[in-house]
């Protein structure tokens, strides 16, 4: 499939987990794909995208620092000139009862998870909507929220605020752009319980805490799907690739749960 070729994208937080899967999905798709992570790029997992995906680059970037996306910014252009798609999708979790929770562990949920996007929309909102003037349907902009930023779960008051706050900030970019005839579509993704390995620590960590085994609170949150099972990061890198892509072209301000029907009950 080739329905992104000639689009350039950037991914954040896309070594591994569902970033990796965007990645991988996108570059499928015949775009030009710029990896970015916190990681050396001198390390393993980045010294490998340029075999795996042929073409694709890998850009060391602190999603929560305004000149490391300045300086993001500034390597694109020199590089391709345009930016079509950006998916911000770097992020963290945490769960906490709220009067244990740190100050600085919530202001961390916000920078990671709140932050990180607006720096990336502030920072390349001129390029995306100079390069949106040049294609059929403009650039895309998709911000990964969650299914907590629709529904809470007990000691996640962090996490869902954060992801809460993504969802709001989509839409009101959405309006933003539209109302001013800036050529940029905004959507967020909402996923529900992914097999990730952030997950999988977390649902360790709990098991920890609750002194229940790590295995059966995997089956446990299996069986609170109706699905009957988590997702797989591709599946929610093709809900990705369609909001990417000029397929969604009459989209923006959406948002897309997919969460094997929990938000549903």
């Amino acid at each position: 499939m080739t329905r992104l070729a000639g689009r350039v994208a950037l991914v954040t937080g896309s070594l591994r987990g569902i970033g990796r899967a965007v990645v991988d999905r996108l570059h499928a798709d015949g775009a030009s794909v710029v990896v970015s992570d916190v990681d050396d790029p001198h390390g393993d997992a980045a010294l490998a995208i340029s075999d795996d995906l042929p073409g694709a680059r890998y850009l060391q970037l602190d999603a929560t620092s305004e000149t490391a996306w300045q300086a993001a910014r500034d390597r694109v252009m020199r590089d391709y000139g345009r930016l079509d798609i950006l998916v911000n999708n770097v992020g963290a979790e945490t769960s906490s009862p709220v009067q244990d929770m740190d100050l600085a562990e919530w202001r961390r949920m916000m920078a990671m998870n709140v932050e990180s996007g607006f720096l990336g929309v502030k920072t390349f909102q001129p390029l995306l909507a100079q390069t949106g003037g040049l294609t059929p349907c403009g650039s895309s902009i998709v911000n990964v929220s969650s299914m907590m930023g629709l529904v809470a779960l007990p000691n996640t008051s962090a996490y869902s605020t954060a992801k809460g706050a993504v969802r709001l900030f989509t839409k009101s970019i959405a309006v933003e752009f539209a109302k001013a005839g800036v050529p940029i579509r905004a959507n967020s993704v909402h996923p529900g319980y992914v097999d990730t390995g952030m997950l999988r620590n977390g649902l360790s960590r709990v098991a920890a805490q609750s002194g229940i085994d790590s295995d059966a609170l995997v089956a446990m949150t299996e069986q609170c799907v109706p699905i009957g099972r988590m997702a797989r990061p591709g599946e929610i890198a093709g809900v990705i690739a369609f909001l990417a892509s000029d397929d969604s072209s009459y989209m923006t301000g959406a948002e897309l749960v997919v969460d094997g029907g929990i938000t549903a009950m």
